[in-house]
């Protein structure tokens, strides 16, 4: 069945890149298809207020690292996906505000799940992930500051960033 969905948004996200700019709206509806809903999301502008206000969760990249080093969001600590392991959060107590992200919500849910699993009690998935910020204007980061570099994954999946600076490898 999550093939099935997997197989819905890459056929949506095909149609839209004739129309080369996808509308927000199709952009929510192939997330809501894409998502499985077993962790609870946070928007871009939720956590852009928590860190004005100093009290930031601790984000978590969820990406390749040839994806983080492009660019990630301020102060993340980058866990990856195919290589995450647990143990490298044994520093992280159980009841810490977590914010997994990824490019568009997918991985980082999956890597979420792991976490809840885990005893991680307070995790929270980035809705749209690092794609959505950017579409934003939030700022993202690489090791000199700043950048409007984004790692857009593929070219299908990028026709979802609308802003930045597209990067593939």
């Amino acid at each position: 069945m999550r093939y099935t969905w997997l197989y819905l948004a890459l056929l949506l996200s095909l149609l839209l890149l004739a129309c080369k700019q996808p509308s927000d709206t199709a952009y929510n509806l192939m997330l809501r298809q894409l998502y499985n809903h077993r962790v609870d999301t946070i928007s871009a502008a939720q956590v852009q207020q928590k860190l004005e206000l100093g009290i930031a969760p601790l984000l978590l990249d969820t990406r390749s690292k040839s994806e983080y080093q492009v660019s990630h969001l301020p102060g993340a600590r980058y866990v990856g996906y195919a290589d995450f392991d647990l143990s490298d959060l044994k520093d992280v107590p159980s009841d810490t505000a977590l914010v997994v992200y990824c490019a568009v919500g997918y991985r980082s849910e999956k890597i979420g799940e792991q976490l809840q699993a885990a005893g991680y009690t307070n995790v929270q998935n980035l809705h749209g992930g690092l794609f959505e910020w950017m579409n934003e204007g939030l700022p993202v980061y690489d090791s000199l500051g700043q950048t409007e570099k984004v790692h857009a994954y593929t070219r299908i999946w990028g026709i979802w960033l609308s802003k930045g600076d597209k990067v593939y490898d």
